[in-house]
């Protein structure tokens, strides 16, 4: 087991949110009734062409992966801590960065906020109704340009606060268990009027009170405020698994390495994913991230037959969201609300961008594998080291990527290889490594998937019990493709760049403090800095906050990735990049295209030009002289 669990787990782009009614009165768990505060949704929001059917887009954001943050009663009854109105009103809920949304009989029944849903529990010890997270909380965007409304779907919430909301809601609960009061009007608003009803909302509420408070206070402590559109995902994955499911508050671990919530399309066709590169599985990756965002699991118990993972854990609707990924395209730059593209100018910065970026930043048509599992491609984009692109290496402390067996690894020992005297400390990786082999795989065998779907469900990547391809290099991070980058500001892994503009310039003459505003910056193509539109001051001189690195300057060495641009030269390559993609509903083949461009074969492709930096890669020698470069949009 030790040498098939070494891969760090999931980055985690955490997602916390629960919200409101979209309509004047709303149902509360289908029992009584309650007003809410009503929003005008009609004409507000513009939604572009990304290949998704209305339906499509409410069966992402509302589709349960198996959150279980609060029981859902409580969660829609709930009272913010300092006034009487709900908690989950459309106006509180924005003020966190969550995006309201209207009710929907079939997938939005109480009109929570996109990101939200409820997760159904039919038995064992978690069984119950529950309101949690999915995807869409943190991977959907919207950008806000005076008055508009452009709804960006596999986008960045550049907006949502994750640990303001955390606080809010501890305020929330904590509150309600302390304010008889407050928990009336609860109980009122529930139709609970009898004893023995009104004694289980309490349980519920206090149990809820004590886990988010433990999640707020132990969990995701953090020694200065990350702000909006981030999160250190891997560390909260690690704290909320390895520490508190797990039972063992000796292992946790500082949370000090903050990631902005990347945009998912592409991300499934890719050949690796997440910042740092290291997962191709989707199982791994999707399972991962609900268990660090409120997924429920049995870690104490001492065997499978007394309870051990028991779980909330959804693994049907992790599989179906990453279905709907699979199809969404990258958006297209609405030119009707940010304003017309310089087409000429455009049509240099391609020309620049093949020179300067396209040897590791892949586009349509994109660079492909050589065939995988059932002859499957997919899009190679380079995972450079970290100490070339010199960009902030905070989040490689994280214990994923950490082999030191360092933690208590409690009723997780019996699954791991016993030494001649017992296991005594196990890895993060090989801890992960026992939910990886045992619990999603009996999670997956309860489904009865077929061998087809269970391949699918992998992304025809390798799995359980077969050898898992290494990563491509570690440290290191993964170039993403650039379609509909515009669209998800700010920039590098950790949101320390606040336009393209400065992506461009010496990493030395960016600007060190701004605010992360909510309106979109069409001009810089960014977040609005001017503090009008948002005040938290992102502070790139703190620690997991560096905007080094991924440089244009004269010089060379490490972080300096290309040479000095002039003024025009970066302002050309901005034009472009809101030009990619230039075809709406663009969606890139899952599994490749019929004629690939096959990275290994490409002689501008970025491992190629560096033989070596690419663990795994095909050995295709003699044959990279004549192959045709992939060519940007």
């Amino acid at each position: 087991m030790r040498s098939i669990a070494r891969l760090p787990f999931m980055t985690l782009s955490m997602m916390l949110a629960l919200s409101s009614s979209g309509s004047d009165r709303i149902r509360i768990g289908g029992i009584g009734e309650v007003h809410a505060q009503g929003t005008d949704y009609a004409g507000r929001v513009t939604f572009l062409d990304q290949n998704w059917s209305p339906e499509d887009r409410l069966q992402y954001y509302f589709t349960s992966q198996g959150s279980a943050a609060t029981r859902y009663d409580v969660f829609l009854a709930l009272e913010q801590a300092n006034s009487q109105e709900l908690f989950r009103s459309d106006a509180n809920m924005s003020r966190y960065g969550l995006v309201p949304s209207p009710a929907d009989p079939t997938y939005n029944p109480d009109g929570l906020p996109i990101g939200i849903a409820k997760a159904a529990v039919a038995e064992g010890q978690f069984s119950g109704s529950w309101a949690g997270l999915t995807c869409a909380a943190c991977h959907n965007g919207q950008l806000e340009y005076k008055g508009a409304r452009i709804r960006i779907n596999g986008g960045t919430n550049t907006a949502l606060n994750m640990q303001a909301f955390l606080d809010g809601l501890d305020d929330a609960l904590a509150a309600t268990v302390a304010d008889p009061a407050k928990f009336d009007r609860m109980a009122a608003r529930l139709g609970r009027t009898d004893p023995s009803s009104r004694e289980e909302l309490r349980r519920w509420v206090s149990e809820d009170a004590a886990a988010t408070h433990i999640y707020r206070h132990k969990t995701a402590v953090m020694s200065y405020p990350v702000g909006p559109g981030r999160i250190d995902a891997l560390a909260l994955i690690h704290n909320q698994v390895i520490g508190r499911q797990l039972g063992f508050a000796e292992n946790l671990r500082p949370v000090a390495a903050p990631v902005k919530y990347s945009f998912t399309w592409n991300i499934p066709q890719s050949a690796w994913a997440q910042w740092s590169g290291v997962l191709p599985d989707p199982v791994l990756r999707n399972a991962g991230e609900a268990m660090g965002v409120f997924v429920r699991t049995d870690l104490t118990s001492p065997t499978v037959a007394e309870g051990l993972f028991e779980s909330t854990i959804d693994m049907r609707g992790l599989i179906k969201l990453e279905d709907l990924l699979r199809k969404l395209a990258p958006p297209v730059w609405p030119e009707s609300v940010f304003g017309p593209i310089d087409r000429a100018k455009a049509a240099v910065g391609k020309q620049l961008f093949a020179e300067n970026c396209g040897s590791c930043h892949s586009s349509w048509p994109h660079r492909w594998s050589e065939p995988r599992l059932e002859g499957r491609r997919f899009v190679e984009n380079a995972i450079v080291k970290a100490d070339v692109i010199g960009t902030d290496t905070t989040a490689f402390n994280n214990p994923q990527f950490q082999s030191a067996a360092s933690f208590q690894h409690g009723a997780l020992a019996q699954f791991l290889p016993s030494a001649p005297d017992g296991p005594s400390m196990a890895s993060n990786p090989e801890l992960f490594g026992v939910l990886r082999t045992v619990f999603f795989t009996m999670e997956l065998d309860k489904l009865g998937l077929s061998h087809e779907e269970r391949l699918s469900a992998h992304n025809y990547s390798p799995f359980f019990p077969d050898p898992q391809d290494p990563p491509p290099a570690v440290p290191a991070y993964k170039a993403n493709p650039i379609e509909g980058m515009w669209a998800s500001p700010p920039y590098l892994h950790n949101g320390s760049v606040p336009n393209l503009y400065e992506l461009l310039i010496p990493a030395a003459e960016r600007t060190k403090k701004f605010f992360v505003g909510r309106e979109f910056d069409p001009v810089r193509v960014g977040v609005d800095m001017s503090g009008n539109t948002g005040r938290f001051e992102m502070d790139t001189t703190m620690t997991g906050n560096f905007n080094a690195g991924h440089s244009f300057e004269n010089g060379g060495g490490p972080g300096t990735i290309g040479r000095l641009l002039t003024d025009d030269e970066r302002w050309a390559l901005v034009e472009y990049m809101k030009s990619v993609p230039e075809v709406p509903a663009q969606v890139t083949p899952n599994g490749g295209p019929p004629n690939p461009v096959r990275a290994w074969l490409d002689p501008n492709f970025y491992h190629v030009r560096h033989p070596g930096t690419y663990t795994g890669a095909p050995q295709l020698a003699g044959a990279t002289d004549t192959a045709p470069a992939a060519k940007p949009q």
